[in-house]
């Protein structure tokens, strides 16, 4: 079996925490096993392990996990997930399906996956439990008995929600594995309360197939496209539009096979922080007449609250929140007004945090940031055409390559770098640097990277 985790979205109603590079499912904010904290997407790989779906993984044609994703948030699984995954990374975001026919690819041609592979797609931030992954098996054995061509996930609804699709099962059906006569998208309220009396379930986003089904799918559009690269370079050619409209909604053989245990979207802070160990995250202070207040705090300054109740308060570089938990579900309307840079990322080697930035009047400009660099890391072979930068090592050991000159740098060293000066660093602990950018455009987009191969030391 191969797993494909769908990894999109902009996270807005999670804001500040959340932004369009740090999406709500990599908040590190969820107790993990050992009581450290864990994002969505950490909790469902470590669940996805426990649940034995990964046999012989370590195996090329073994069981595995591949993330799809957009290009903006690849640094942050692969600092989050490490080597627990493969990921591919879209061209440009194009909706579910061309991202799960750009994975099937990948499976199929890089992977060597054959076309009679269980695949199972699936979201990457449920918040459920071992029930939810049994269920997934149970789906991919059902593919594997020829039950359906695609097998879904039906969710026994606890309410009639205006929230989900609907999956109605055909009339009398009494087995575990449920034929499907038709499928409804969000109704209102009333039509959904009629939809539970006949039995029907919420649309959880879980899909199984062959392999080659979702290939043949694909040549409609891509007839002569063969393997990965050409799909990859063709990316744009491809319909944007959900799996849900373009394949499931007008498959002949369609079976759902029912979940009844937990299962929650964490989407909202509201319905986050009732999931949280603690009221408070951070340096928060709350005071004795504070009533169902939740804060969580990633700035260095203290958040002090008292006699205030059922609110949610979170503060971190990108902004401060302080609302009422009742209107938790209605910030987006408020940050899609928004255009500013994220002042918090993650990336393959660590993370940085915007600590500054300044707009002078003759259009010069400055930033600072605090760069993390984890230990064994590097930042890439770079250069920059509108900035210069000054690092200075405020803690740990390095190595930092400057025009090709390699030298050891620790705590207090500092390094001017100039325009179009070629320049790279190597955590060999954990490294933490003071970065000051100077010019007049300060844009992430103003590298380019070489290659470069670190001698050993």
């Amino acid at each position: 079996m191969q797993i494909i985790l769908l990894s999109g979205g902009s996270g807005k109603r999670l804001w500040p925490l959340s932004n369009g590079v740090r999406s709500k499912q990599f908040l590190r904010l969820l107790p993990g096993p050992g009581g450290e904290p864990e994002s969505m997407t950490q909790r469902v790989v470590r669940q996805i392990a426990e649940s034995g779906m990964l046999e012989n993984a370590t195996q090329p044609s073994g069981s595995g996990i591949v993330v799809a994703t957009s290009a903006s948030q690849r640094d942050a699984l692969m600092n989050q997930l490490g080597d627990r995954v493969e990921i591919v990374t879209e061209p440009e975001r194009r909706d579910t399906f061309p991202a799960i026919a750009l994975s099937t690819t990948w499976l199929h041609s890089v992977k060597g996956c054959s076309r009679d592979e269980t695949v199972v797609v699936m979201p990457c931030d449920p918040y459920t439990e071992a029930g939810y992954f049994r269920t997934v098996k149970r789906m991919a054995e059902a593919v594997e008995r020829q039950a359906a061509d695609l097998v879904l996930m039906g969710i026994r609804p606890t309410c009639p929600s205006t929230k989900f699709g609907y999956i109605v099962p055909a009339p009398g059906a009494q087995t575990d594995i449920l034929p499907v006569a038709r499928f409804t998208e969000k109704p209102d309220a009333a039509r959904a309360a009629r939809l539970l009396e006949e039995g029907a379930l919420w649309n959880g986003g879980v899909f199984a197939f062959r392999l080659g089904y979702l290939l043949d799918a694909l040549k409609s559009y891509l007839p002569d496209a063969a393997g990965f690269e050409q799909v990859h370079a063709r990316y744009g050619e491809l319909p944007k539009i959900s799996f849900d409209y373009e394949i499931v909604e007008k498959a002949r053989s369609v079976a759902a096979v029912p979940f009844s245990g937990e299962w929650k979207d964490l989407g909202t802070w509201n319905a986050l922080t009732e999931e949280l160990v603690s009221e408070s995250t951070g340096n928060v202070i709350l005071g004795r007449h504070t009533e169902n207040t939740h804060v969580v705090n990633e700035l260095d300054l203290l958040v002090l609250c008292e006699g205030v109740k059922d609110l949610i308060v979170a503060a971190n570089s990108d902004g401060i929140l302080v609302c009422g938990k009742e209107h938790s579900e209605g910030i987006k309307e408020y940050v899609d007004r928004l255009n500013v840079r994220p002042m918090y990322e993650e990336r393959r080697w660590g993370y940085y945090k915007v600590l500054g930035q300044t707009d002078y009047e003759d259009g010069h400009r400055s930033l600072t940031k605090l760069l993390h660099l984890n230990a064994g890391c590097s930042i890439s072979y770079q250069t920059h055409a509108r900035r210069e930068e000054v690092w200075t090592f405020v803690d740990g050991e390095g190595l930092l390559a400057l025009d090709g000159r390699i030298t050891k740098v620790g705590r207090g060293d500092v390094a001017h770098i100039r325009r179009g000066e070629l320049h790279a660093v190597k955590a060999l602990t954990d490294l933490e640097i003071i970065e000051v950018q100077s010019g007049d455009e300060l844009v992430e987009e103003d590298i380019r990277r070489f290659d470069w191969n670190w001698p050993e030391m």
